[in-house]
C-alpha cells in the first residue's frame, strides 16, 4: 500500500463492501508512502496514527466519488439508490428541519462531505457519529436506526433517577409551536375517541385540517382536548403538552387563505380535507420527563 498526503483513506467491510470510516491522510512516515498514516477522520475531525488492515484502501485524490458526480454540498442531497437505510432517514430528516449539509456537519462537528457521502452510500457509521449527527438534527438514535418505525414509544428503560417537571405556560407554548402531529381527543356518537391530525399554531390557537364528514370534523362546536408529546426512547425522556378548549370551523376566506398559506405540512392521511377547525385555548399544561441532573 502507497499514499500520497490528500489521499482517502477508505476502511470498509471486508464482506459487503459497506463503508465504516474515511478520513484524509495528513501525515506520511515513510518517503515511499508506505504506512503508519497520520490520517484525518471525517466523522470527528481527529487525526490519529493508522495501521491499515486488510479493510482499508487508499483512493487517491480525495473523495471516494469525483466531484462532478457528487451530491451538491450547498443544496439538498436528497435520496440516492445507493443510499443505506441510516443514510436515507439522515437525509430525510435534515430536509424536514431545512439544514444544509454545511450546517448540518458544523452541528455534528463532521466534515460535509462525509456526511455527504454518508446521506448517499450505504455506510456503517459509528455510534458516536450516529448520536452527533441525532443531536444536530433533533431526533435519536432510535430514529435513525429505524428501530422505532414499528413498535410504540416508551418502551425503553426507565431512567434511574428520572425528574418529572411541571412545564409554564411560555414553555408549554413553545413546544406546541414546532407543528407536527398532535392529537385531538373528543366525544363522538360511539363514546370517546382520539384521532392524530397534522396541525399548526395560529394566534395562539391550535388548526387543523379534515374532511367535513371526517370523525375529527365533529370537535366543531365542542370543548375537546388536544395534546402533543414528544418521547426519546433512546435516552428515557420526553415531554407531552395538553390543551383544552372549544373547537370551531374556520370559515372565513382571508382567515382560511392565510392558514393555507402559513400552513407547514400537508396532512398525511391525503385526500381533499377542506375544513379547517381551530381550538381555541382554554386550559394549557404540560409535563417533561428528564435525568434528575439534567
Amino acid at each position: 500500500m502507497h499514499a500520497h498526503l490528500g489521499d482517502r483513506l477508505i476502511v470498509e467491510s471486508p464482506s459487503t463492501g459497506v463503508v465504516r470510516r474515511d478520513g484524509e491522510i495528513v501525515g506520511l512516515h515513510h518517503e515511499d508512502g508506505t504506512p503508519p498514516y497520520d490520517v484525518r477522520w471525517s466523522d470527528t475531525g481527529d487525526v490519529t496514527l493508522v495501521f491499515p488492515g486488510p479493510d482499508a484502501h487508499i483512493h487517491e485524490g480525495g473523495l471516494e466519488e469525483p466531484p462532478s458526480s457528487g451530491p451538491p454540498l450547498a443544496g439538498d442531497t436528497g435520496v440516492s439508490p445507493q443510499s443505506g437505510d441510516i443514510g436515507r432517514r439522515v437525509a430525510a430528516a435534515r430536509l424536514r428541519q431545512g439544514l444544509s449539509l454545511q450546517e448540518t456537519a458544523r452541528r455534528a462537528r463532521m466534515s460535509p462531505e462525509y456526511l455527504a457521502y454518508l446521506e448517499t452510500h450505504a455506510s456503517d457509521p459509528s455510534l458516536g457519529t450516529l448520536l452527533r449527527v441525532a443531536d444536530a438534527l433533533g431526533t435519536t438514535l432510535l430514529g435513525l436506526q429505524g428501530g422505532d418505525q414499528e413498535r410504540p414509544p416508551g418502551q425503553g428503560n426507565a431512567l434511574y433517577h428520572p425528574r418529572l417537571r411541571d412545564l409554564g405556560e411560555q414553555e408549554c407554548r413553545a413546544l406546541l409551536s414546532t407543528h407536527g402531529v398532535g392529537r385531538v381527543s373528543l366525544t363522538t356518537p360511539r363514546g370517546p375517541a382520539v384521532f392524530p391530525v397534522n396541525y399548526e399554531v395560529v394566534d395562539d390557537a391550535i388548526a387543523f385540517r379534515t374532511a367535513p364528514d371526517a370523525s375529527p370534523a365533529g370537535a366543531v362546536g365542542n370543548e375537546v382536548a388536544f395534546e402533543v408529546d414528544h418521547v426519546d426512547d433512546a435516552l428515557s425522556q420526553g415531554w407531552s403538552v395538553l390543551v383544552v378548549g372549544r373547537a370551531r370551523a374556520v370559515t372565513d376566506v382571508d382567515a382560511i387563505r392565510t392558514l393555507e398559506e402559513q400552513a407547514h405540512t400537508k396532512p398525511w392521511a391525503g385526500g381533499r380535507r377542506t375544513l379547517w377547525v381551530s381550538i381555541v385555548v382554554d386550559r394549557l399544561t404540560g409535563r417533561r420527563i428528564t435525568a434528575d441532573d439534567a
